[in-house]
């Protein structure tokens, strides 16, 4: 089973930012240690349990902190931006880090309404825009517009001998269409959306328009999961988890709702796979074949890292 980590830099109880974004960089080492095929950081905004903001920032010391391993943006949320600029993040990171580097694409705002207007007051406009600037972004890095375009001498400087490879990562059939009409890599945010059938991404594959000859369609399926050497202790790990989490955003209305661990762990079981090694084997190996993935990526968050390293080092040995 091929397998890659998304981190969204948890910071945990009683830590600071700084111990989180180190836990990052630890983790990304291991993980190439142990096999991983990529790790990927996201981008969040204003969240006092979540600590990159900028991942083009991290993704540059992780980077010259491992040798091998794919590192990539899950991702960087284009609305905030224009494509140019993220064009040159990439190609700086691609010309630093030579093959090694994915730039993944996302429109969430990454933060609440009020942190999304601190960061741009056109983001809902940029957000109806997404499209075009996609299209604008792809542009850039393939270096292919049309002579009559008004940025056909704009250069995103350094290009790469090696373009870092673009995806779009989504959790609708909305965004595999827009990612197959754009010939892109498709992320599928398993963890986030309440869609339960494959068909969009049979639907992905089969109408999907190659930019360049030979692309092919390919999936990652991202998974929340907790693994444990038992059952109960990974139920553990995520119930105290959760219960930070609720702390952290003051959201006493759930926490007073769910008044014992079996309530709690089917709330948690909506969105996350909790288990043994065995148990999460079958399950992931069930979710590969129903999205038709060709990858896994796993994001696991435990309030301390020890138990987030511990739940990574057990799926490595499916690898």
């Amino acid at each position: 089973m091929k397998l890659s980590i998304l981190d969204q830099a948890p910071i945990s109880k009683g830590q600071s930012g700084l111990e989180a974004l180190g836990n990052s960089v630890q983790l990304a080492q291991t993980a190439e240690k142990w096999g991983y095929s990529r790790y990927w950081v996201a981008e969040h905004h204003g969240f006092p349990s979540l600590a990159c903001s900028a991942p083009e920032v991290l993704l540059g010391f992780i980077g010259a902190k491992t040798k091998k391993i794919r590192i990539g943006s899950g991702a960087i949320l284009l609305p905030y931006y224009k494509p140019y600029k993220v064009a040159e993040m990439f190609h700086m990171l691609a010309t630093l880090m030579p093959g090694r580097v994915d730039l993944g694409i996302g429109r969430a705002p990454g933060g609440s309404a009020e942190t999304t207007n601190a960061l741009s007051e056109t983001f809902l406009k940029q957000v109806w825009d997404m499209p075009a600037l996609l299209k604008e972004l792809l542009h850039f890095l393939d270096d292919s517009f049309p002579e009559d375009h008004k940025f056909a001498k704009v250069k995103p400087m350094p290009f790469p001998k090696i373009a870092p490879k673009p995806w779009l990562l989504g959790t609708s059939k909305k965004s595999a269409r827009l990612a197959a009409e754009n010939g892109m890599s498709y992320a599928f945010g398993h963890f986030m959306s309440d869609l339960r059938d494959g068909d969009f991404i049979r639907e992905y594959k089969e109408s999907f328009i190659p930019r360049k000859e030979g692309d092919q369609p390919e999936v990652i399926l991202t998974v929340s999961a907790i693994c444990a050497e038992t059952t109960d202790q990974a139920e553990d790990l995520a119930i105290e988890s959760y219960l930070w989490k609720l702390e952290l955003e003051n959201d006493k209305g759930i926490s007073q709702q769910l008044k014992n661990r079996k309530e709690i762990i089917a709330k948690i079981k909506e969105k996350t796979l909790l288990g043994t090694l065995s148990e999460l084997e079958v399950q992931l190996s069930q979710l590969a074949k129903q999205y038709e993935a060709n990858e896994i990526m796993i994001v696991t968050t435990t309030n301390q890292f020890q138990d987030r390293l511990r739940s990574y080092q057990l799926l490595a040995q499916l690898l």
